[in-house]
């Protein structure tokens, strides 16, 4: 119920509205230290009505940070490859579902995200406490299993609009809060600074 009210107002959205959004998200994630310190960033490719997240990707990359993008697997799990640009990527259609970009290179396995400074992770709102609430699919579950096993601890920072920062979403007991979301209009931080 939940997903599907944030996901209708996204819906509304315009084609301008996104590109606005997506140049001061930008600019925002880039303020953070954890992004603009990074040597690594496992991210994603903004599909639909998603906070965009290209520009930002091409600004790491110009910065000469490594970026590592998800390819999904059939059984929903993420697999990383390199993104060097726009260029790198293969729209990849997924069964009946929306179809990704993905990087269209060399797979890095599963783990390959637990080399990363920082992840940004998709989502559809963060409340107070920094709970975040996912499309519903998994995919990032396991990729923050898969961090907490290997003990890596990069920033997790979700890239929303100002809309989806909401009092509380639920939350499950394998639930972990985010460090950071960005919005257009700012960043509000929920964890300390990773060390």
């Amino acid at each position: 119920m939940l997903r599907r009210e944030f996901l209708a107002v996204r819906n509304r959205l315009t084609a301008d509205d996104l590109r606005e959004t997506s140049a001061a998200l930008a600019g925002r994630a880039l303020e953070l230290p954890e992004l603009a310190e990074a040597r690594t960033v496992a991210a994603y490719v903004s599909v639909g009505s998603e906070p965009g997240t290209l520009a930002l990707l091409d600004m790491l990359c110009a910065r000469g940070v490594r970026v590592l993008l998800p390819a999904l697997m059939p059984d929903n799990d993420l697999d990383w490859g390199v993104y060097t640009g726009e260029g790198s990527l293969a729209r990849v259609q997924h069964g009946g579902r929306m179809a990704l970009f993905e990087p269209a290179g060399e797979r890095l396995g599963p783990d390959a995200v637990t080399t990363a400074d920082a992840v940004l992770l998709p989502g559809l709102a963060v409340d107070a406490r920094g709970m975040r609430l996912g499309r519903g699919g998994g995919s990032y579950d396991r990729v923050l299993a898969r961090l907490e096993r290997a003990g890596a601890h990069p920033a997790l920072v979700v890239l929303l609009y100002d809309t989806e920062v909401v009092e509380r979403v639920p939350a499950e007991p394998h639930d972990r809060p985010v460090h950071a979301v960005v919005t257009p209009s700012g960043v509000r931080r929920f964890r300390p600074r990773a060390g």
